[in-house]
């Protein structure tokens, strides 16, 4: 679909001193070349305090750049989601799996945020699952209960299933590989098993072994980008159908694809909370995809 295009705009910090407009474009924004970059600028894409920039100008702190990036077509997403619960403060829902969360990666209107806002206008999702993960995302109605509900997501019990490759030969996993940025061919870094990362800790249990996969029941205990694909990697079981993660967690040797790319089945089916008003214990549970129901034995 085509959308309406969209202005990306910034404030100019510190790290933006001594660069040009073109260099900082070009430095901040990789996914654009120099010659793309020069040419938004002749077009008028892109202002600099409210004029049109040329890309030889000076930054400065505090100045305002916008990118006027006109209207594109979206890749083609579910255009739908369920409603588990709402109430005053708390909203939470189902994403289909191939629907971003946020805005990015090309995607603006087709997200899970816009669809929500179109009839929640004021709610803000706490936590947010990959474009291909199913299942459970919450929502806050005001900034106020954001706020409390992110000092709570550390307690929250965020539970997920996921079709895994080979057999699984214990019955508890406790996974505490850290996760940080590593080299990627296409995209200059990734989330990716790395010592030198952020702590993270995963808790996997074999629900089924099957003749050349395992269903994982995995407990998030942390809440690092692709944590469950990297960690499920991390210790020889990459999920199904992954197109970027190999066993080890990190990205495949030859070709590996992008975060967003389908191919695996990964779905968040459960949520335990306190209520941020009644304190009553919330309970939140999301039906499995087929293919990762026990009675589905291959």
């Amino acid at each position: 679909m085509l959308n309406n295009g969209y202005a990306f705009q910034l404030v100019i910090d510190a790290k933006g001193l001594g660069h040009t407009t073109l260099t900082y474009l070009v430095t901040n924004f990789p996914h654009s070349t120099q010659s793309e970059w020069q040419i938004r600028c002749h077009l008028g894409e892109v202002r600099l305090n409210g004029t049109c920039a040329h890309g030889a100008e000076l930054l400065k702190p505090g100045m305002k750049l916008v990118w006027n990036r006109p209207a594109w077509f979206e890749p083609e997403t579910p255009q739908c989601y369920s409603v588990i619960y709402q109430d005053a403060q708390l909203l939470v829902v189902e994403k289909p799996s191939g629907l971003p969360t946020l805005p990015g990666a090309g995607f603006h209107v087709n997200t899970l945020l816009n669809f929500v806002r179109r009839d929640f206008p004021t709610a803000s999702p706490i936590h947010r699952l990959g474009r291909t993960t199913s299942g459970l995302v919450l929502f806050a109605v005001d900034s106020v209960v954001a706020s409390v509900l992110s000092q709570q997501w550390p307690d929250i019990q965020k539970q997920y299933q996921a079709l895994a490759s080979g057999i699984a030969s214990s019955d508890w996993y406790d996974i505490r590989q850290p996760i940080g940025r590593v080299e990627h061919p296409r995209l200059g870094t990734v989330h990716a098993a790395s010592s030198n990362g952020k702590s993270a800790h995963s808790v996997a249990r074999p629900v089924e072994r099957r003749n050349n996969s395992t269903v994982f029941e995995v407990d998030l205990h942390s809440g690092r980008p692709h944590q469950i694909r990297i960690h499920l990697a991390s210790i020889g079981y990459p999920l199904v159908g992954d197109p970027l993660y190999a066993s080890g967690g990190k990205p495949k040797s030859i070709e590996p694809g992008l975060p967003g790319d389908a191919g695996y089945w990964l779905h968040a089916k459960r949520l335990v909370l306190k209520h941020p008003t009644t304190e009553l214990q919330l309970d939140f549970r999301s039906p499995l995809p087929e293919i990762l129901r026990e009675s589905n034995r291959k």
